[in-house]
C-alpha cells in the first residue's frame, strides 16, 4: 500500500501544514507576484480598465494544476481593486439558500472566490447565473399555486472562480465568464527567486546554488517549493548551523527521498511495478490500480500527471507503457520489443 496522499511531501495538493505558512508567504500584489507572467500582464490591463472606470472587475476564471497560485491571485485581484474578498469552495455551498447568503453580503465591487468551482451543485450553478449576468437574485416564495418569484438586486461583484478540471465546467457557467486565465508550471529559475523570496521571509540563510537545487525539485509548483524549503530549514537548523548550502540541500533532499526530478518513493514504485510485473507495459489502468492497491482516481489524478509530463509515461490506446526515458532514469536496463 503506497503512502495516502496526504502524507506526500512533494503532492501538489495543500496540507494542512501548508496552510499555517503559505498566508505569511504569500504576495500581495501584482509586482511582487513571481511567475504567470503572461496571466499578469492581462490583470493588471482588466484592474486598471476597471479601476478608471470605477466598476467591478469581469468575472475572472482560474485554471491549472494545484499549488500554483490561484487563490494568491485572487487575493492580489482584490488588493489591487482596492476592495473585500469572500473565500468559499463549491462543495461548501450546498444548497442555494447558502450561496443568496453569501451574494447579498457583498459590497460594491467586492471579490467572490470560490475555489473547486466545478464542484458546484448544479441547483446552486443555475442560482448564480441571473447573478453573474445580471447582478440579481431570482427566489422562489411559497409553494404550489400560491408561489410567486421575486427578483432581489445586487451589488456588483466580482466572481473569481478556480478549478483543477477546467473541462468540468459546464458551458453555460464557463461563457458567463469574462476573464480567462490559465496558469502554467513554473520553470527552474521563477522557482528559484520564489524559494529566495520566502527564504528572506522566514529569515532562512539560503545561498544561490542551494535555491536552485530546491527549485529543480519543486516539480514546477510554488506550493512544493514552499514545503521543501521548510523542511531543509529544518535538516539545515539541526545539521548545519542554520545556513542552507548546496551540500545541505542536497543531504536534506536525499533524505527526504526526492531524487533530482523531484521523483519521490512513490514515484518509483509505480514505475517500478509497471516494469516488474508487465514488462514495462502496455498495462491499463484497473490492472495498475489493482496492482499497486491504489484507487483509480488517485493514480490519474495524483500520480500519473507529472509522470506523463516528464515523459516517464505514455499512454496509448492499449494502456500505460514506461519510456525508455525512465528506464535510464532508474538504472534498469530498456529491452526494446
Amino acid at each position: 500500500m503506497f503512502m495516502e496522499n496526504d502524507e506526500r511531501i512533494v503532492t501538489s495538493h495543500i496540507r494542512d501544514e501548508d496552510k499555517q505558512v503559505e498566508n505569511g508567504l504569500r504576495p500581495k500584489y501584482l509586482e511582487s507576484y513571481i511567475g504567470q507572467d503572461k496571466v499578469k500582464e492581462k490583470l493588471k490591463i482588466f484592474i486598471e480598465a476597471a479601476t478608471a472606470r470605477k466598476e467591478a472587475l469581469d468575472h475572472v476564471l482560474l485554471y491549472g494544476p494545484p499549488g500554483l497560485g490561484k487563490t494568491t491571485l485572487s487575493n492580489i485581484i482584490a488588493n489591487e481593486m482596492n476592495v473585500n474578498i469572500r473565500i468559499t469552495s463549491g462543495p461548501a455551498i450546498e444548497r442555494p439558500g447558502d450561496l443568496a447568503a453569501i451574494l447579498t453580503n457583498l459590497s460594491e465591487n467586492d471579490v467572490l472566490f470560490i475555489d473547486e468551482i466545478h464542484r458546484l451543485n448544479r441547483s446552486v450553478e443555475e442560482i448564480l447565473y441571473p447573478a453573474m449576468e445580471d447582478f440579481a437574485l431570482d427566489i422562489i416564495i411559497g409553494k404550489g399555486p400560491s408561489a410567486r418569484s421575486i427578483r432581489l438586486d445586487l451589488c456588483k461583484f466580482t466572481l473569481i472562480g478556480a478549478t483543477t478540471r477546467a473541462g468540468l465546467l459546464t458551458s453555460p457557467l464557463r461563457d458567463r465568464f469574462g476573464v480567462i486565465c490559465k496558469l502554467d508550471l513554473y520553470n527552474t529559475h521563477q522557482l528559484t527567486d520564489i524559494v529566495k523570496r520566502s527564504g528572506n521571509i522566514l529569515g532562512v540563510e539560503i545561498v544561490e546554488e542551494a535555491a536552485v537545487e530546491i527549485a529543480s525539485r519543486s516539480r514546477g509548483t510554488p506550493r512544493i517549493a514552499n514545503r521543501l524549503l521548510k523542511r531543509v530549514r529544518d535538516y539545515a537548523q539541526v545539521r548545519a548551523e542554520g545556513k542552507i548550502t548546496k551540500t545541505v540541500a542536497k543531504e536534506a533532499l536525499t533524505l527526504l527521498e526526492i531524487d533530482e526530478l523531484g521523483l519521490d518513493a512513490v514515484d518509483k514504485k509505480i514505475i517500478e511495478t509497471m516494469i516488474d510485473n508487465f514488462g514495462g507495459g502496455p498495462v491499463g489502468i484497473d490492472t495498475l490500480a489493482a496492482s499497486t492497491a491504489e484507487e483509480k482516481n488517485t493514480i490519474e489524478d495524483v500520480y500519473e500527471p507529472y509522470l506523463l509530463q516528464i515523459g516517464f509515461i505514455n499512454r496509448t490506446p492499449r494502456g500505460r507503457m514506461v519510456s525508455e526515458k525512465a528506464y535510464k532514469h532508474f538504472n534498469i536496463p530498456y529491452k526494446k520489443e
